[in-house]
């Protein structure tokens, strides 16, 4: 298990449950737009949220925003520990940075300093395409183990100012790479790790290699919180986190919807069926699992761990609940609207 830090009043690490994190695409320094971003993914089930901090007039907006928001706010900052210094005193919650790019070991002491005199976390964010030149010279490449030396580098510099409230990311564009480093990392310490496969793309892949990436080390027991980076709104990286994490078994907040792929047993128009279950389910928060199944001779038995569900037949469908049959003779028009009324009974 890794140790616990405290992000605002969201614990990472320690069993802690894996948290949500997004970040914000708006100018920092536009506190009206990017608060209202913010409550945007607050309500869509963000649970800790960074914005970028490039230049002192972000930082400033720092106070302004926090002032007017729910959930823990990070800040990302490169180069220039004064900007880490203004957000930190402006109420951060959490600062990311690279310890090696924010100048000589007095910048790197000031920030530790300042951290430790509010009780904040550093993340330490290692990235394949930022990596130190001497690990590639030593490794030839972007490797796990180049990026899991790269984090104790900086791991060991913050230490020697005896700092040690850190969290780790190690993130790359490769699938097979960013896992592999997460494992290493996992195996040789106990800091909480973020999770995420950094420039994952549009969300027709980049769902897909998250849900690899970030789902496949969540199997493994490895995470403490993540972030589903999307070239789109950052809403759809909330969404796609937490159906990430659902799939992982590590939460139901809301509704599991399972539905069968059609076969030539089909007798009933499932796609539009399943569709249309799918998005009336959006309204329904009751964290239990909806079944749409193509036959009522496979169905009811092959979703029986579902608490409700619908198979179709020809013309009309059965009613079913933990594999049970509970109504018959279910017009097909008539299916989703008699499953609602037993959702809604639940």
């Amino acid at each position: 298990m890794t140790k616990q830090i405290m992000v605002g009043k969201v614990p990472v690490g320690g069993g802690a449950p894996v948290a949500i994190q997004s970040m914000c695409s708006t100018h920092t320094d536009d506190v009206e737009a990017t608060v209202q971003q913010i409550l945007r993914l607050e309500a869509a089930g963000c649970e800790i949220i960074r914005v970028a901090v490039p230049n002192m007039a972000a930082a400033h907006a720092v106070g302004k925003i926090k002032e007017r928001i729910h959930i823990p706010l990070v800040v990302d900052i490169h180069f220039d520990y004064r900007l880490a210094l203004e957000a930190i005193a402006a109420g951060a919650d959490k600062v990311r940075i690279n310890p090696g790019n924010i100048g000589g070991e007095d910048r790197v002491k000031a920030v530790a300093d300042a951290c430790r005199a509010k009780n904040i976390p550093i993340r330490i964010g290692v990235n394949g395409g930022s990596l130190e030149k001497e690990l590639l010279a030593k490794y030839g490449k972007v490797c796990p183990e180049a990026l899991v030396e790269s984090a104790f580098g900086h791991i060991k510099l913050l230490n020697k100012f005896d700092f040690d409230d850190i969290c780790v990311s190690l993130k790359s564009s490769s699938v097979p790479l960013t896992m592999a480093a997460y494992q290493l990392m996992h195996e040789k310490s106990d800091y909480p790790l973020h999770l995420g496969v950094t420039e994952a793309g549009t969300p027709t892949m980049g769902v897909i290699k998250s849900a690899i990436g970030i789902g496949g080390l969540l199997a493994l027991g490895i995470g403490d919180t993540l972030r589903v980076t999307l070239t789109a709104d950052p809403a759809e990286e909330v969404v796609a986190a937490k159906q990430i994490l659902q799939a992982a078994g590590l939460r139901q907040d809301g509704p599991n919807l399972i539905s069968c792929p059609t076969c030539g047993r089909t007798n009933i128009d499932l796609i539009p069926l399943a569709n249309e279950v799918e998005r009336r389910l959006k309204d329904v928060t009751k964290p239990i699992t909806v079944a749409v199944m193509g036959c009522v001779v496979n169905g009811p038995g092959e979703a029986s761990a579902a608490d409700v569900g619908i198979a179709g037949g020809q013309g009309n469908g059965i009613l079913f609940a933990h594999g049970q049959v509970i109504k018959t003779g279910v017009p097909e028009a008539q299916l989703v609207d008699e499953l609602f009324r037993e959702i809604d009974r639940l």
